[in-house]
This record gives structure tokens, sequence and C-alpha cells, in this order.
């Protein structure tokens, strides 16, 4: 991540700040364009352009299969330390109690005139989540996989298929596919950016198309879920992450070190 950082003294400073602010305002009129076209693409040319995307971004060796088999998944998440796959679990545990709790449940009520109102709550059929694979692959975004998994599982949805981008020698991080074994999802594939988001709206024959599309991602991710919204599902767009950290010398330094690691992991 690219960091900058200002020290504000005074109040005259504030100005400062609001001027490189304004600079972050646009972030580049070539981004729509760019994500337009990949859409087009990828609705034209699947899973062909799909692999052209992957080995020029992503992994230049990259070969098919895109989906991963249960076998795979399995032996990834198995090669992760237990400690960790304990965190991972004490977490999804944590998760899935706030979610059940959190949905809404369908409800009739019969009026002595005859007539019924409720509302009668269905889950979707599919979801596809996004999982970001974190700079360079080396920070993935775990959270993410449990925080959009765990929901729609707690709702009922049938299908759901995750796009998490590979890594420089075409594998998954195993902490993620450990997350997926956890909660029991085969249905994982090595594709990433706005091209899988172009795959989950308009479906491939390797990777079906979903209802909803989940997930958080960089500015071409984001700008992919706003341009297919309406033709699937979208959680939200998610924005720029933010840190803003006051602290003076009292603060604890291992405690300021935390918060700015925890966007560390995000794209500049």
């Amino acid at each position: 991540m690219t960091c900058r950082s200002i020290s504000l003294q005074t109040a005259h400073d504030w100005p400062k700040a609001a001027r490189w602010l304004e600079e972050r305002r646009n972030p580049g009129d070539n981004v729509e364009s760019a994500v337009r076209a990949i859409l087009d693409d990828v609705r034209a040319r699947g899973d062909e352009a799909l692999l052209d995307y992957t080995r020029r971004f992503d992994c230049a060796a990259f070969e098919p299969p895109m989906r991963l088999t249960e076998l795979e998944i399995a032996r990834s998440a198995a090669s992760v330390a237990p400690e960790q796959r304990e965190h991972i679990g004490d977490a999804a545990r944590n998760i899935r109690r706030f979610h059940e709790a959190q949905r809404e449940r369908s409800w009739f009520e019969t009026l002595p005139d005859g007539s019924i109102l409720g509302q009668r709550v269905l889950p979707v059929d599919s979801v596809g989540l996004y999982v970001p694979g974190g700079q360079g692959g080396s920070t993935p975004l775990i959270s993410s996989l449990l925080m959009n998994a765990i929901p729609a599982q707690v709702a009922g949805v049938r299908r759901i298929a995750v796009c998490t981008p590979p890594r420089a020698d075409g594998s998954i991080d195993p902490a993620i596919l450990a997350a997926a074994h956890l909660l029991d999802i085969d249905e994982v594939y090595r594709v990433g950016s706005a091209w899988a988001i172009a795959a989950l709206a308009y479906g491939t024959p390797s990777l079906p198309a979903v209802d909803v599309i989940a997930g958080p991602g960089n500015i071409y991710v984001a700008t992919a879920k706003r341009l297919v919204q309406g033709i699937v599902g979208i959680d939200m767009i998610a924005g720029p992450s933010e840190v803003l950290i006051l602290a003076d010398s009292s603060a604890r330094p291992d405690w300021v070190a935390a918060d700015m690691l925890s966007q560390a992991e995000h794209d500049p």
C-alpha cells in the first residue's frame, strides 16, 4: 500500500489536509472505459477472455481449469497450521452466531375481516463472492470470505461460488481455501478482478452466472459491480478503505501500528 502521512500541528494546517484529500477525488477517467471493455469481452468470448486476462495480469503460465476440485481445496486447507485453522473457526462461529440472530423471518397475520398480511422471506438461489487476494496475493482477505459466505448460508442460499485471483504461480492462498473448506464451500475459482465480476454476472461455460454478487475489491472490481448492477444484484459499492489515526505521546505505539497495518492489505 502506498502510504502518505500529513502532520497537522494546528487548526491552520487543516487546509493542507483538504487540498490533499481533493487530489484523491478523481481516480482517473480511464477506469470505467477499461472496465466496460472487459465486461464486453468476457460476455463475448467467455472462458477464453478469462484466461487471457488472468495470464496477462495474474499468472503468465496459468492453465485451466479455473475451478479447484474438492480434493485440491481439502489438501490446501490441511496445509494450514492448526492454530491458524482454529482462529478461522473461532471467527466463523462468532460471525454465524451474529447473523443467526439477525436473520429475517417470514410472518403472517389474519385480521378479523379475513384478510391476511405478512411477508415471506426467501433466499436467492445463488451468490458469487469476490475475495481479494491482497497485495500480490500476500495478504489474503480471509475475513471477506467469512463475512460474506456465512450470512448467505444462514439465509439458506443453495449455491455459493467464490472467485479469488490466483497468485503468480497460479495457486490460491491456503488460508482462503481453509476457510472455504471449513464452510463446506466447494465451488472456488481462480479468477479475479473485473473479469471475475463479468463472469459472475453473465456466466461462461466454466463459471455459471449468479443472482447476487457480494464482496469488496479494488476500483476495477467496484466499477464492474456498479456496471452490472441490475443484471445481477450486488451488496454495495465499496469505497476506498481509509484510516485516520489521532495519537499523542500517551498512545501505545503497538496499537497505533496495528491500526495502520489493518489498512496495509488494501489497494492504494
